[in-house]
């Protein structure tokens, strides 16, 4: 895939970005801030949700690796986020297997290791529907 940058329009509000490996957090955190969003980086979902009860920002999009330490996975994460906050959209990210039955219904799933076009094209496609994404040629 790849993800064409210059018609990317800047994602406004705030991303979660739930991750414990703190090299991939920070990448996913640079990530988000180039194309203009803020990023809001946790290494446990239980942070997170905390965080989000206690919030009064604009998030628009949580992005969650499922085997993450704490009491809450990232798959029961998206789905408390989503039974509260149904407008918030959801990428979920594993280096191991999902059954596809398992990942929240409207919820991408990404498995590791993913690109940067495939996590910018995850983005636009929840944020900014209609955004041209094309195939790699080859």
């Amino acid at each position: 895939m790849y993800v064409n940058w210059e018609g990317l329009l800047p994602i406004r509000g705030g991303i979660i970005i739930v991750e414990d490996d703190p090299t991939l957090r920070e990448l996913m955190v640079n990530i988000v801030e180039e194309v203009g969003a803020k990023a809001l980086a946790f290494e446990t979902a239980d942070d997170a949700l905390t965080y989000l009860l206690q919030a009064h920002d604009e998030c628009r999009l949580v992005i969650a690796d499922h085997g993450v330490p704490g009491q809450i996975q990232g798959t029961e994460f998206i789905e408390m986020v989503r039974g509260k906050w149904p407008t918030i959209a959801s990428i979920l990210t594993s280096g191991y297997l999902i059954d596809p039955a398992s990942v929240p219904p409207s919820t991408i799933y990404l498995h590791k290791p993913w690109s940067l076009d495939d996590l910018i094209g995850a983005m636009a496609s929840l944020l900014q529907p209609g955004f041209p994404i094309q195939k790699a040629q080859k």
